[in-house]
């Protein structure tokens, strides 16, 4: 049987690997590097970095070409398992190549990879395709910790409730109900915009934990403009870019 570390790598500073983080990859027979192009080339060197100066023991390294999702599918969710089916087939094939019997295969994962991450499901393809694997989940530091602790705020208010979702959800669906506090990732399209209200306030933040980290907070309708401003240049400058942000009810003065 095959065992598949998931290795949560927090988001962006090696510094906030875990102890259980590097003992993971040092065990690891295989380390799978996926590279996502020359605009976001800073990611995969990230990860190669981790493996070159914090693993006293070096497992193999195999990179690939991480395959692009076709957007024009006129379905969201089609697009996206059909580009989950695809990184499925990928893995099992490298597998199948470079450990066909028993061993150990690590992935190294932004973040966590329980929190608004598709490399648990993509797993789970492996398995329907009949490849035996146990796998073996390594929680890291998620951009949302690195949030709130780079504004030095707490997640909820007393007794608040909270909700994690998605811009594309907020901007399809706008302000949960039910929530005072509101985090958001993976919003490719500033969607805070369709939201501004005199009694919201935002926490943003971009390449948190990177030396390139960028936060902004205020009040929505103050500083919607800026961040929007403020997050084209960046990824114009960088050729990429991971933000995310929080908002919050405030009761009114």
């Amino acid at each position: 049987m095959i065992q598949l570390s998931l290795v949560g790598i927090g988001s962006g500073n090696p510094d906030h690997l875990t102890l259980q983080a590097i003992r993971t990859l040092e065990n690891a027979d295989l380390i799978l590097l996926p590279r996502k192009g020359t605009d976001k080339s800073e990611l995969a060197d990230l990860r190669r970095l981790i493996a070159r100066d914090h693993l006293k023991t070096a497992p193999h390294i195999v990179e690939f070409d991480y395959p692009v999702r076709d957007t024009s599918t006129p379905k969201y969710l089609d697009g996206v398992n059909t580009w989950h089916d695809a990184l499925a087939a990928i893995w099992g094939k490298l597998i199948d190549q470079h450990i066909p019997n028993d061993g150990h295969v690590a992935l190294m994962v932004w973040g966590d990879p329980s929190l608004y991450d598709s490399t648990l499901r993509i797993a789970e393809r492996l398995t329907a395709q009949g490849l035996a694997i146990d796998v073996n989940v390594v929680p890291g530091i998620t951009s949302l910790q690195m949030l709130t602790a780079a504004h030095a705020i707490p997640l909820n208010t007393l007794a608040g409730s909270v909700q994690i979702t998605t811009g594309r959800n907020l901007r399809d669906h706008g302000w949960p109900s039910d929530a005072e506090t509101v985090a958001v990732m993976l919003d490719g399209n500033c969607s805070f915009e369709h939201l501004i209200a005199d009694n919201l306030m935002i926490w943003w933040g971009a390449y948190v934990g990177m030396p390139q980290q960028i936060l902004i907070h205020g009040s929505l309708a103050d500083v919607a403009h800026q961040i929007s401003q403020t997050r084209a240049s960046a990824r114009v400058e960088n050729g990429w870019i991971m933000d995310i942000y929080l908002m919050r009810k405030c009761t009114p003065s």
